[in-house]
């Protein structure tokens, strides 16, 4: 599922990383790009589900259409292959395509030799189709090592349009300030504010995310990325953690918090059933809001940008989220195998067949100047006209966290955040131990 791509926090990826004689032994398990089974074709390995029907048609169509191309291709569960590509690459084995979510994984890659410069091929071809900000998710500083696939998915705050309004809360918070009188007016209704699935704790990173971007700008999270010393001192995350716990403490999120899991959709079921009033969350979960309740999707689902933060330098239309999906090409892959690889991205990147499947099944490509094509697809909620013009007009649009720094940093994260939550951090101690993960 595509809501897995950014639910899955980096647990299962660090336990599939702790030791490097574990990967090589893995490594021995499945087919290698020069095994028999791939006949010398390309390799690529996919996400045996149907969010990535888009991509297995187009290989199917290639392979239609180019004899003298072939793309040999597997599928596999997400964990798995996340796990599979990890042990793959570590051993040499990588099939032709590398599939990754871009973040701190694909620079390794690069920086490794695992994968190759595409700049001169397909910078063009990704450049002219493809939005600024979900095409920058490819570049390693001014180089290109990796082309997008499947739909953008950036968090959107949700809210139950009765239940707002049965707290005299007219519309969806625009300010901080906004926000903090709609959960105490929510909280006076005898309604939970705001629903959040504590027990999977990645749901915790889009809070933080967010608020730094609107206190601090895209800037203070790109220091982090970028291994800056003390990057987590920049004032803006201290306030952030602040802001935070000042929720908790005015009982935004209720008492059953840390035991909802957003693996059962609990937290998105009380957002329809009306037991709270709004619940920021990835793109990927308005298909389950729709298939909980078409009545509610159709009637009283809201949807509005995270709310600015006054005095903040970051702008509201900011985004944080799942930038896409992406290929890069192995370097061990032979001279006709990458040939193949190369002509397939260019000739297939987000092709109008593509975008129509992706449409089609609930997925908004983040595809230059298919506006009609998004609006001719939308219901009458029109859910993914707004999510389309969100992502075409961000300034900036942040991979999630957990996907955007290396794989320890990204478990200390989660884990301090949690106390965060639980109120047993100080927001100085979270900025310390944060900051020590850089040394």
């Amino acid at each position: 599922m595509l809501k897995e791509e950014y639910m899955k926090t980096a647990t299962k990826a660090i336990a599939s990383l702790a030791s490097l004689a574990m990967l090589t032994s893995l490594a021995a398990c499945g087919n290698t790009p020069g095994s028999a089974s791939s006949n010398g074709n390309a390799t690529a390995w996919g996400i045996s589900d149907a969010n990535f029907a888009p991509a297995k048609e187009s290989f199917e169509l290639w392979n239609k259409n180019h004899s003298d191309q072939q793309i040999s291709t597997e599928y596999f569960a997400n964990d798995a292959l996340k796990e599979k590509m990890r042990t793959a690459i570590g051993s040499g084995n990588a099939p032709t395509f590398v599939y990754s979510w871009g973040g701190a994984s694909l620079k390794d890659y690069a920086d490794s030799g695992a994968i190759v410069d595409l700049t001169d091929e397909l910078a063009d071809t990704v450049n002219d189709r493809v939005f600024e900000s979900v095409a920058q998710g490819g570049y390693i500083g001014d180089k290109l090592y990796a082309t997008p696939l499947l739909g953008a998915q950036p968090v959107v705050l949700y809210f139950n349009k009765s239940v707002l309004n049965d707290a005299g809360v007219s519309e969806a918070p625009q300010t901080w300030t906004e926000l903090l009188d709609a959960v105490a007016k929510i909280k006076a209704s005898g309604k939970t504010p705001i629903a959040l699935a504590g027990g999977s704790k990645w749901p915790y990173l889009m809070w933080a995310a967010y608020l730094v971007d609107r206190i601090g700008g895209p800037e203070v999270f790109q220091g982090v990325m970028d291994g800056k010393a003390d990057a987590w001192s920049d004032p803006a995350v201290s306030q952030a953690m602040e802001m935070i716990q000042d929720l908790v403490k005015a009982g935004a999120f209720g008492d059953i918090y840390t035991s909802l899991t957003s693996d059962d959709r609990k937290d998105t079921s009380m957002l329809v059933n009306g037991t709270v009033g709004m619940e920021l969350m990835g793109s990927w979960v308005y298909p389950d809001l729709q298939s909980l309740s078409t009545d509610f999707a159709a009637n009283d689902l809201g949807f509005a940008p995270f709310p600015a933060v006054e005095g903040g330098k970051g702008d509201i239309n900011d985004l944080t989220g799942n930038l896409a999906n992406y290929w890069s090409v192995s370097a061990k892959a032979n001279a006709k195998q990458r040939e193949t690889a190369i002509a397939y991205l260019k000739d297939q990147t987000y092709t109008d067949a593509m975008v129509d499947k992706m449409l089609d099944i609930g997925a908004v490509p983040p595809v230059k100047d298919i506006e009609q094509k998004v609006k001719d697809a939308d219901t009458k909620v029109g859910f993914y006209t707004w999510v389309y013009e969100a992502m075409s007009s961000a300034p900036a649009f942040q991979l999630s966290w957990d996907q955007a720094i290396p794989a320890a940093q990204a478990e200390a994260v989660l884990n301090n955040l949690e106390q965060v939550f639980l109120l047993t951090q100080t927001p100085d101690q979270f900025v310390d131990a944060m900051n020590a993960t850089l040394k």
